[in-house]
């Protein structure tokens, strides 16, 4: 009978473990959601910042006031010779402008408000003391649905889901049994190594699937994120993303014997991926020597062929390099997950 089939009931099992831990289910499905509605606000359309901008208290200084207050966009103070370099250190202000012929900036340079808050300033006042643009540049804002952050984020955030639950839903499961003992049991039990393995992979996937449908879902209801491509791409990349991760997970896990062991040797394995895959971020800003190392890891790969299909309409034969690259991850993983992996 199928319903007695042991790949069946461990899948089963499998999904009733999930259904009972609710902080499970919080770190599958709430989590992303709301690192999405965070970022979402942050990152939310909204007027440029204003600039904080000090005027040292100096002979000259009124009329510096006068000028860069009647100017857009700048929030102008008065600051005493003693307090100026604590209110720059502090943050306070972006920039300090002593008065003179020229006059002088305080700044620091490592600092992009402080960058921003020099190039306005210098500008106004260059103005003010007669300079004449050449010409008067057309400005068209975008803010249309695919060019905002949010939606270079939801596909990011797609993709490290699927990392961490493959990782953590396989890996660590393993792991936790084995410390406890049950994999001892199930070995004397009728069923394959196939079996379990096969069970545990597939709730994954089951889980990728509820996973992907709710945060697309939710980035159409709440930020009116618009899929450009297939949805049946999509989830064909998520599978694979799954399958990919899953067997790095079992890699992971195939010998730890504490789940101590196992969390360090998860870190390791997803940190550089969490800084360097272009999760949050373009892994594009990363410098060229680097690239090659940073174009193959496995979530880079996931996430720039999500962002293909779901921003810009991409068909699979397109993003086959990337494909290409996860089939290579997870053919090598499980290959020597299989001759590595332990019961006990």
């Amino acid at each position: 009978m199928i319903e007695r089939h042991p790949f069946w009931q461990l899948l089963l099992a499998r999904m009733r473990e999930f259904a009972r831990e609710p902080e499970v289910l919080f770190w599958v499905f709430g989590f992303p959601i709301l690192l999405a509605v965070g970022l979402g606000i942050a990152f939310r359309n909204k007027p440029a910042e204003r600039v904080a901008v000090g005027v040292l208290e100096s002979p000259g200084c009124e009329s510096l006031l006068k000028k860069l207050q009647s100017a857009e966009g700048f929030d102008v103070e008065r600051v005493p010779p003693d307090a100026a370099a604590a209110r720059l250190r502090l943050g306070k202000v972006a920039l300090i402008v002593v008065a003179g012929d020229p006059p002088e900036y305080r700044f620091d340079p490592t600092r992009p408000d402080s960058l921003l808050a020099r190039g306005r300033v210098d500008d106004v006042l260059q103005k003010a003391a007669g300079r004449a643009d050449v010409y008067v540049a057309r400005e068209t804002t975008v803010s249309d649905p695919g060019a905002r952050y949010i939606d270079f984020l939801i596909p990011g955030l797609l993709g490290m889901n699927i990392m961490s639950g493959g990782m953590w839903g396989v890996g660590y499961a393993i792991v936790d049994m084995r410390s406890r003992r049950l994999l001892k049991r199930l070995i004397a039990t009728p069923m394959r190594r196939s079996h379990f393995l096969g069970a545990l992979m597939t709730s994954r996937v089951l889980l990728v699937f509820a996973e992907m449908l709710l945060l697309l879902f939710f980035g159409w209801l709440v930020f009116d994120m618009r899929l450009q491509g297939s949805l049946a791409s999509v989830a064909l990349l998520s599978t694979l993303g799954a399958f990919v991760f899953a067997g790095l997970g079992l890699l992971v896990g195939s010998r730890a014997k504490k789940v101590e062991s196992v969390s360090g040797l998860m870190n390791l394995v997803m940190l550089p991926m969490f800084v360097f895959s272009g999760v949050f971020f373009s892994s594009d800003r990363f410098p060229a020597a680097i690239q090659p190392a940073v174009k193959a890891l496995p979530l880079t790969a996931l996430n720039d062929a999500l962002r293909a299909v779901i921003l810009e309409g991409e068909g699979l034969g397109t993003q086959l390099p990337r494909i290409g690259i996860l089939c290579a991850w997870g053919l090598v993983s499980f290959v020597l997950a299989s001759r590595l992996f332990r019961w006990n």
